[in-house]
């Protein structure tokens, strides 16, 4: 932190202007000195008042002529050698965001002989300013305006050509922090923004993502040369951005997130939210909401997500003992509540086991279960998956991340929450609570922090976890994630088409979804937890919005391309040796 120094009053008067010593008292010492008339007093105090008020004028006029302007309100305790911002890497080390010396122009108005000319001048140099802007400040009745900061290199060479015919244009040093991943890891890093300022240095304070996050900590001149590494790949960063942006132009969508995390070590690996934004410029959405590029779909937003939340119902109905992966529910007809009706969206069996109803994906059949763990021991489990609260992620706007919960928990509240509707979450709360479910039940806190955290508590027992494996990989394997069976990877996972909900709070949408597919690879030996959700995809195909048809092909190419970049070697089966006669021809 940088704080004003001490000044001390007394090291502002000059000895020559001190008041003279008091006139000794009447007495011996008195009777040396010759006696001195009241006019002749008079008159030296006039004179004394008189230099006083003189020097203190001219020691101003000679600073004002020998020192540059200061910006009244923030100039003061500020140092050359100051502030300090420590860089931030991905975890092999490559930048992501780092200072490069830079510089402030401010100016004179009283020397610049005219205003107008100088705007003209200057505005191709800053054309996001403006020339009527640059007329403002130049043109001001005050001895010090910034004009414009930071100043790259190039522009302050354009400047120091025009500065010969437009006296009064002074630079001051500055630091300039730059992302050279830009788009890549923008939502993840965040941004900063200038605080205290003098002429020659300026606080650099974070204002989002980790930047805003561990500012205290990269501004601590102890850990000036020692870089802030994240747990994310910038590789794998760049190809999950790259996968998600063609399956929005694919379907069209409105945006994505996708997230990728290390079940044993807790670490994000890569974490996407488009549109995205290059923190590089100085150019502002005005827009709101998610139609901002800066509003990150993945951590800070809450969407009801829909079937993939049936995971995580049969998990719990599993470890609270309430069913097995075979035990038969009924679910031909629908479950009721008052005049409520849970209806599936297609005819299902009459009956069917806790395996199929996740493969097929029943509304019916979780929501059965759901009754059958009651509403306290329902809420209780979401509880501790983490799913209730914001979760603790190093960046700023995790806090403000809060899930949606019925104002009155009630049994239909339960029941609804089962198949996704009811309970808003982020993405990235859904992909922790698979991640949980897949390391053995033991609670996954998402970090951005390069070497991650152990998982904590055991929300479900590792039974549990085995069996919900198997039920995933069945939904691959049989039912709607079928178009994620990537060879060698063992994938398994939950399809989700949600629809969206209406901003006024009435109802939903008919023809928007959110389409979502959360999943975990490979189920063999489980390593990764990964989330695709699209806003409002259609397949140009079929015209169909569901996922199984959207956000299942964009899973499928990310497994492909990302899991040989995370040094997964795919599981072949085995080779047979050729029989009969194609061994014949082999022995020749």
């Amino acid at each position: 932190m940088i704080r004003p120094h001490e000044i001390d009053p007394q090291s502002f008067v000059d000895p020559e202007l001190a008041p003279p010593p008091e006139p000794a008292s009447t007495g011996e010492a008195a009777g040396e000195l010759a006696p001195v008339r009241r006019d002749d007093w008079r008159l030296v105090l006039v004179m004394f008042v008189f230099l006083l008020a003189y020097g203190a004028l001219a020691a101003k006029m000679a600073m004002a002529a020998l020192g540059d302007p200061a910006e009244p309100s923030h100039a003061a305790g500020l140092h050359p050698e100051t502030p300090v911002r420590g860089a931030i890497t991905d975890r092999a080390g490559r930048l992501l965001a780092a200072n490069l010396p830079a510089w402030a122009l401010y100016a004179d108005p009283r020397e610049i002989r005219d205003p107008a000319a100088a705007a003209d001048a200057l505005a191709p140099i800053f054309p996001r300013l403006g020339r009527d802007e640059l007329y403002r400040r130049l043109s001001a009745k005050r001895k010090f305006v910034w004009v414009h900061r930071p100043v790259t290199p190039r522009q302050k060479a354009a400047v120091m050509d025009l500065k010969p015919a437009i006296p009064g244009l002074k630079f001051g040093r500055r630091d300039m922090r730059v992302y050279p991943a830009g788009r890549m890891a923008a939502h993840l890093v965040g941004g900063t923004k200038y605080g205290s300022e003098g002429v020659n240095a300026a606080e650099l304070i974070g204002t989002a993502g980790a930047e805003f996050h561990f500012d205290e900590r990269l501004r601590d001149p102890a850990l000036r040369d020692t870089p802030l590494p994240l747990s994310i790949d910038l590789g794998v960063q760049a190809a999950l951005t790259e996968i998600l942006q063609r399956g929005i132009e694919h379907t069209s969508a409105k945006g994505a997130a996708g997230i990728l995390l290390d079940i044993r070590s807790s670490e994000i690996l890569a974490l996407v939210s488009l549109p995205d934004f290059n923190p590089n410029s100085e150019v502002r959405s005005v827009a709101g909401g998610e139609d901002n590029p800066r509003f990150n779909r993945a951590i800070k937003g809450v969407y009801e997500l829909g079937s993939v939340f049936k995971p995580i119902t049969a998990a719990i109905a599993l470890d609270a003992g309430i069913a097995g992966p075979e035990t038969m529910i009924e679910t031909g007809t629908p479950v009721r509540f008052g005049r409520q009706r849970i209806r599936d969206m297609h005819a299902m069996p009459a009956a069917m086991t806790v395996t199929d109803i996740v493969r097929r994906s029943s509304n019916i059949g979780a929501a059965r279960l759901a009754r059958a763990v009651g509403t306290r021991r329902f809420r209780d489990y979401l509880d501790r998956l983490g799913m209730l609260e914001p979760l603790p992620l190093e960046i700023g706007e995790a806090a403000s991340a809060r899930p949606m919960l019925p104002p009155n928990w009630t049994e239909l509240s339960t029941l609804t929450i089962s198949f996704g509707h009811g309970l808003a979450v982020s993405p990235l709360h859904l992909t922790a609570a698979f991640a949980t479910i897949a390391n053995g039940g033991r609670l996954v806190v998402p970090t951005l922090m390069k070497g991650g955290r152990a998982p904590g508590e055991q929300v479900f027992s590792e039974r549990t976890s085995a069996q919900m494996l198997d039920m995933l990989r069945a939904v691959v394997k049989r039912g709607t994630g079928r178009r994620t069976d990537v060879e060698g990877y063992a994938v398994g996972g939950k399809t989700g088409t949600a629809d969206k909900a209406r901003a006024d709070g009435r109802g939903y949408h008919h023809d928007r979804v959110l389409a979502s597919f959360a999943s975990v690879f490979p189920v063999t030996n489980p390593r990764y937890a990964m989330l695709i959700m699209l806003d409002e995809p259609t397949d140009p195909e079929s015209g169909k919005r569901e996922a199984s048809r959207t956000a299942v092909p964009v899973t499928a190419e990310a497994i492909r391309r990302l899991a040989p970049m995370l040094g997964l070697r795919p599981e072949l089966p085995p080779v047979l040796p050729p029989q009969g006669t194609e061994a014949r021809r082999a022995l020749r």
